[in-house]
């Protein structure tokens, strides 16, 4: 990015504003393909939860903490630095998620039952259109409450996953 910021200030202060404006727009998508990483990585670390939140059947502190984090980082990158738009619109997650749970998959398998089953093995028993709905609904959330109050709604519908009566009582 170093050498984009040098080629910008040569291109301004010889008049090229054609040039300097392509590189205006390079850094645009860098900087742009460099948040959608971030949320991507966030996603990655809530699918694995919820692979292991399904194949198990509980739920745990620790598993929640990385899922509300996720959900809440998630939120804080999406919105672009205009407070009135984001990254990633409501009804363009599909993509993201299908390929952030064929992603979770590797390392959930690690995870999962003590280490018990293959990636080949997880990806046969997971109900992937049940984790992507979830994952989408908690993603929903993201674009109606925010800070403090997103974490409570965020423990509100993990309640609902298997073990989250459990989890909430302390069992």
């Amino acid at each position: 990015m170093t050498q984009e910021l040098i080629n910008l200030r040569n291109s301004i202060l010889d008049g090229r504003y054609d040039d300097a404006l392509a590189i205006v727009d390079e850094l645009e998508g860098m900087s742009k393909q460099g948040t959608l990483r971030q949320i991507e990585s966030f996603l990655i670390r809530m699918m694995i939860h919820l692979i292991k939140n399904q194949l198990e059947q509980r739920l745990t502190n620790s598993w929640v903490a990385s899922i509300s984090d996720s959900i809440r980082r998630i939120q804080k990158l999406n919105l672009k630095e205009n407070k009135t738009s984001y990254y990633i619109d409501r009804d363009e997650w599909q993509p993201f998620l299908e390929e952030s749970l064929a992603d979770a998959i590797r390392p959930a398998s690690a995870e999962v039952m003590n280490n018990a089953y293959t990636p080949f093995q997880l990806s046969q028993m997971i109900d992937r259109s049940q984790i992507i709905m979830t994952a989408k609904q908690l993603l929903d959330l993201t674009y109606s409450y925010s800070g403090e109050k997103l974490l409570e709604i965020v423990d509100e519908r993990l309640i609902l996953l298997p073990g989250g009566e459990d989890w909430k009582e302390g069992k």
